[in-house]
């Protein structure tokens, strides 16, 4: 999927010669969710937690629900991941013949809090003194155990996906050489040259085709919350997740996400209705588009409606698609504006 600025022709032909993410400065990513579904099966699946006391063994990852992704964001690593799992485990105490069943629920397996801090809640099928007795050894022991096998999933996760994250700055990369016709040979990475035209749509008098993004959504919010959340600096380094310039008022600048959105505020009406001259860095120079986010507080919800008119035609679908990622979503995960009870 691509991201926030990815593909902007002035960073990708001029400076690497693979055509990516020049000195590391952009924002890129990996999706690690299929990859972490299968380690963390791998490593709890039939995984045995064992004492004087007791046998106990994991039989299945019953759910395993949630996301992870590796991001390089100005040469610096940084992992997001979240999970809520729910195994299923059996065990007998030393000396008995009798067979416990239970359950295992860990809801907040995320980088936000230390494996150590992580639930691990222990559940049994059916009640009596044996039973009750497993699930006092899981709980106080079991649990140990069980952190440790996450906490080999962390490990290998940062492992496993900071390979090829971190690439070469420019300047340990051989020069590019352009020849007489304005031609550069590119290296890209492979045993053949890449040559590129440098062209400048601005300069050939190139008309924009553009169109408009139109989306709604609802957030379980009062409409205060979710307009402070829109102008408020540390709130909007808290979903963006990463540095955010903004003046707060008419006519001020803004730039989100490494400098890849930029533009300014036109109108700030409180609680009510944002308007923005709004760029991606990719598009072609100068081009600005209009933004409006309209905020009306329900009963029980806030409605966002957004209209953005002059958005280049080649860049509709990833425009909305972006928007919905990396704005609606990450602000209902991040302040749990998106929960609604039914």
């Amino acid at each position: 999927m691509a991201k926030w600025g990815e593909g902007d022709p002035r960073w990708i032909v001029e400076e690497r010669p693979d055509a990516t993410n020049v000195n590391n400065w952009h924002w890129t990513e990996k999706n690690a969710c299929n990859w972490s579904v299968d380690k963390l099966k791998e490593l709890l699946t039939n995984f045995r937690i064992e004492s004087e006391k007791a046998k106990c063994k994991i039989t299945e990852v019953e759910k395993c629900e949630g996301e992870a992704v590796a991001n390089n964001r100005k040469g610096k690593l940084i992992f997001f991941y979240e999970w809520d799992l729910t195994l299923k485990w059996k065990g007998t105490l030393k000396g008995s013949e009798s067979s416990v069943e239970g359950t295992i629920n860990i809801p907040n397996l995320s980088e936000e809090n230390d494996v150590s801090e992580v639930d691990v809640n222990v559940s049994v099928k059916n009640s009596d003194p044996e039973a009750d007795k497993l699930k006092e050894f899981m709980y106080r022991e079991g649990s140990n155990y069980i952190r440790k096998q996450l906490g080999k999933y962390v490990n290998a996760l940062k492992e496993e996906f900071s390979k090829g994250m971190i690439l070469p700055r420019k300047e340990e990369v051989k020069k590019q050489s352009v020849n007489q016709d304005g031609v550069a040979s590119l290296s890209a990475g492979f045993t053949k040259q890449v040559h590129v035209n440098y062209i400048e749509k601005e300069k050939c008098g190139l008309k924009i085709d553009t169109s408009t993004v139109k989306t709604s959504h609802k957030f379980q919010c009062k409409g205060d919350e979710f307009y402070n959340v829109m102008t408020t600096v540390e709130l909007l380094q808290a979903f963006t997740r990463g540095a955010v310039k903004a003046e707060i008022k008419k006519g001020g600048k803004f730039e989100l996400f490494g400098g890849n959105i930029h533009g300014e505020f036109v109108e700030l009406v409180p609680n009510t209705r944002i308007v923005q001259r709004w760029r991606l860095k990719q598009w072609p120079a100068e081009h600005y588009s209009n933004v409006t986010i309209d905020i009306d507080q329900k009963e029980d919800h806030t409605q966002v409606s957004l209209t953005q008119t002059g958005v280049p035609r080649s860049e509709l679908d990833l425009t909305k698609e972006n928007w919905d990622r990396y704005y609606w979503d990450s602000i209902k995960r991040t302040f749990g504006f998106g929960s609604f009870l039914v």
